[in-house]
């Protein structure tokens, strides 16, 4: 069982910036895929970004493509979300998923809120 951990969300205002931290409990976190979701108050979640286990390949979102860079650290057993020109429309709990195939295991989330 995986247990994953966000942290470093918070209140930012438009234009700002933002670094996502999930810690993963898992000792062979290198065998994982790991994404980013997001979800907005009466949306449906949503795919942000992904990282593969080797770190070699990232994928994004057409909304945060260009603004958001995922990356792992596998000796700290963490994966990261920077986030950097915000807007409103980011706002939501940000949750990470992680998974050998499938993504299997999921975070509790951590709020991102972005003021106009």
């Amino acid at each position: 069982q995986v247990q994953l951990v966000e942290s470093g969300g918070g209140l930012v205002q438009a234009g700002g910036s933002l670094r996502l931290s999930c810690a993963a409990s898992e000792r062979t976190f290198s065998a994982y895929n790991m994404a980013w979701f997001r979800q907005a108050a009466g949306k449906e979640r949503e795919f942000v970004a992904a990282i593969t286990r080797s770190g070699r390949s990232t994928g994004y979102a057409d909304s945060v493509q260009g603004r958001f860079t995922v990356s792992r650290d596998d000796t700290n057993n963490t994966v990261y979300l920077q986030m950097n020109s915000l807007k409103p429309e980011d706002t939501a709990v940000y949750y990470c998923a992680a998974g050998l195939r499938l993504l299997d295991y999921w975070g509790q989330g951590t709020q991102v809120t972005v003021s106009s």
